[in-house]
């Protein structure tokens, strides 16, 4: 009796292809996620000082959150950063550009945080 040779789950290309995939979503995952985290803390940030940072001045605020970018390792420049006081309301908007580099190709993750609420004075 004859054994067949090509018979069903035989291959094991599908195996090194779910595990290239797996690999590749990994190594995405350990570039992106540190850099996702740290840009949700600065935008946090933001939202902290529109609400406790009313009495600051517009240029100490921007000033706070440029130091809090370069404490996240985030490429935060002060002439990105812009903040406005203007009829009982506080917007401040922050925008930078994050290379991922990846072997053979770099991606720039554009990130806008803006801020925009009331001022609350107590």
């Amino acid at each position: 009796m004859e054994r067949k040779r090509a018979q069903r789950g035989d291959s094991k290309l599908g195996c090194i292809l779910w595990i290239l995939v797996l690999l590749t979503g990994a190594m995405i995952a350990w570039k992106a996620v540190p850099v996702k985290i740290a840009s949700s803390e600065l935008y946090d940030f933001m939202v902290e000082q529109a609400k406790f940072g009313a009495r600051l001045s517009p240029e100490r605020v921007k000033r706070l959150i440029v130091e809090r970018a370069d404490d996240l390792d985030l490429p935060l420049d002060a002439k990105n950063v812009s903040v406005n006081k203007t009829y009982g309301r506080i917007r401040m908007r922050a925008y930078f550009v994050v290379p991922l580099e990846f072997p053979g190709y770099v991606y720039d993750w554009e990130f806008d945080l803006e801020v925009d609420r009331p001022i609350f004075v107590f």
